[in-house]
């Protein structure tokens, strides 16, 4: 069976189009795309969806469905995430994707963050035990609204949505280029803060492996092995130690945008979230590394993939 699979999170919308393997666990990719639209500019501080990012982001679902169709596509979910669990407009873009996508009969989930992580859990876990990477595994999934933690090893144990990611802290702390010490500790606080409410659900004590997710998290992986442009298989499944992870976040944070503009692995979309993503990460990877987890993976695998197996 031949499905389709979108996300559409806070700062990029992204399609897979995949077959799904006879036992119904594994997937062949046929595309896999991203682009970046950051629908949710501005939803955290205006509670409604940009107009010109809804407009941009439906531009781009209408390009979707018409290349769904003409690879034979079966059946498609579209997931979409937090800008559009906060907008206040979100029945507004709700129907502009139904409209896009009229013909699957696939209206978008504005699923919860428990269902978010529930998904990424799965997309990410798949082949780490073949791998030889142990667990119990700890999933971050840094989004650019929401960041979801999800403890678990062969299912998903308990997880937690918090709303901290690249495009709510940038928008909120990190006015400045770069940033200036005062600003970061402001951040700092709101996600160690946050950080401390998924620890109140998720046991972040005996984790085997910390498994990242999602475009901040393999930004820095891209970074931290020196990469000049970026390769999706030298990343997927990249294991490093905590110091190698924190070094390469704080260099990214540091960074003016136009010196990040011209890393060979930067995506344009990225230049002026990276810092907050950067920074997002440091914070899970120290907490963790203070607890003995010295093995931090990062997975081209996520809720992409979760959302299209969920079809199988």
């Amino acid at each position: 069976m031949r499905v389709g699979a979108v996300d559409c999170g806070t700062n990029s919308i992204r399609l897979l189009v995949a077959d799904v393997e006879p036992d119904g666990r594994g997937l062949v990719d046929v595309v896999r795309r991203m682009e970046v639209v950051r629908l949710g500019h501005g939803v955290d501080r205006t509670g409604a969806i940009d107009p010109a990012a809804m407009q941009r982001t439906l531009a781009r679902c209408r390009e979707y469905a018409a290349q769904c169709r003409e690879l034979g596509t079966e059946r498609l979910r579209f997931v979409a995430t937090s800008a559009s669990r906060d907008a206040s407009n979100a029945g507004e873009f709700v129907a502009g994707v139904r409209d896009a996508f009229g013909d699957y009969d696939a209206a978008p989930e504005v699923v919860s963050g428990e269902e978010e992580a529930a998904l990424s859990f799965r997309g990410a876990t798949g082949g780490l035990s073949a791998h030889g990477i142990p667990g119990p595994y700890l999933v971050v999934d840094l989004g650019g609204g929401s960041t979801e933690f999800v403890r678990g090893e062969a299912t998903v144990e308990a997880a937690r949505s918090v709303d901290i990611g690249c495009v709510r802290m940038t928008e909120r702390h990190l006015a400045s280029d770069p940033p200036t010490p005062g600003e970061v500790a402001a951040a700092v606080r709101d996600i160690d803060a946050a950080i401390d409410q998924a620890a109140e659900v998720v046991d972040f004590t005996g984790v085997g492996s910390l498994v990242g997710l999602a475009g901040s998290v393999t930004t820095i992986t891209a970074h931290a092995l020196g990469l000049t442009t970026y390769d999706a298989a030298r990343i997927h499944l990249t294991t490093l130690h905590p110091h190698q992870v924190l070094r390469a976040c704080q260099e990214l944070l540091q960074l003016p945008r136009a010196d990040r503009a011209a890393l060979g692995f930067m995506h344009p979309g990225r230049v002026d979230v990276i810092g907050a993503g950067a920074l997002v990460w440091h914070q899970v990877v120290r907490r963790l590394a203070d607890l003995g987890v010295h093995r931090v993976v990062t997975s081209e695998h996520d809720i992409l993939d979760g959302i299209a197996l969920s079809l199988a």
